[in-house]
């Protein structure tokens, strides 16, 4: 079956289905590609920039963290270190701060999915009321294979492809939105690992600071 027939055959609820699946389709293009990005480069970056911390290089760091600002963990690290010489517990709530930031931006689109997840089964599901409405307005006991016939084929036509759309758009969006879900939690896993690993870094360099300090005195 062509486009052309798939749309007349499914009835006024495939516009908007068409509608979702664009929409859907759209959005799934834009996170694949920022998934992407992430996971192609953030673990080779940040372990880069742990290293060169433990070197006490700090100005590397910095730098190297400004050159990867496109990556989440890239913009916690700097938000806490340009503070200038912030007590351990400021350079945590830096940290902790910044990724509270972070979330809306890794959970992007997560609500549009849910809403094109919910709606299309529910248009499909319109359009299956619509098209049996139609059948059963069409029918004609007294005129079995007569003209009125093709008005219940058609009727029962709208009823079935407009379900099968409405489900495939659902199930073809959940599951790209199951795999974002997915990524996000182990985002946040890895903001959570590096955070504490730069964290207890910063500690020990700011306790040598202040026992360097106090033996001068």
């Amino acid at each position: 079956m062509s486009i052309q027939n798939l749309f007349a055959a499914g009835g006024v609820v495939m516009w908007p289905l068409l509608g979702f699946s664009v929409l859907a389709l759209a959005l799934i293009v834009e996170r694949v590609r920022f998934w992407l990005t992430i996971n192609n480069r953030q673990r080779r970056v940040i372990r880069e920039v742990l290293n060169l911390y433990q070197l006490n290089n700090v100005v590397g760091t910095i730098d190297k963290l400004r050159q990867n600002v496109d990556l989440p963990l890239a913009r916690i690290f700097l938000s806490a270190l340009e503070l200038e010489e912030p007590t351990p517990e400021e350079f945590r709530l830096a940290l902790e701060s910044e990724a509270q930031a972070e979330i809306p931006i890794l959970k992007r689109f997560q609500n549009i999915f849910d809403t094109v997840i919910g709606l299309a089964p529910l248009l499909g599901l319109l359009g299956t009321v619509l098209g049996l409405i139609t059948s059963f307005a069409s029918l004609d006991i007294g005129d079995v294979g007569g003209t009125k016939t093709a008005g219940v084929t058609a009727g029962i036509s709208e009823a079935l492809v407009s379900t099968a759309s409405g489900l495939v758009v659902a199930i073809f969006t959940l599951f790209f939105a199951n795999t974002f879900r997915g990524l996000y939690i182990r985002q946040t896993a890895l903001i959570q690992e590096y955070g504490g690993q730069l964290e207890l870094l910063y500690r020990r360099k700011y306790e040598r600071g202040e026992r360097a300090y106090a033996s001068t005195r």
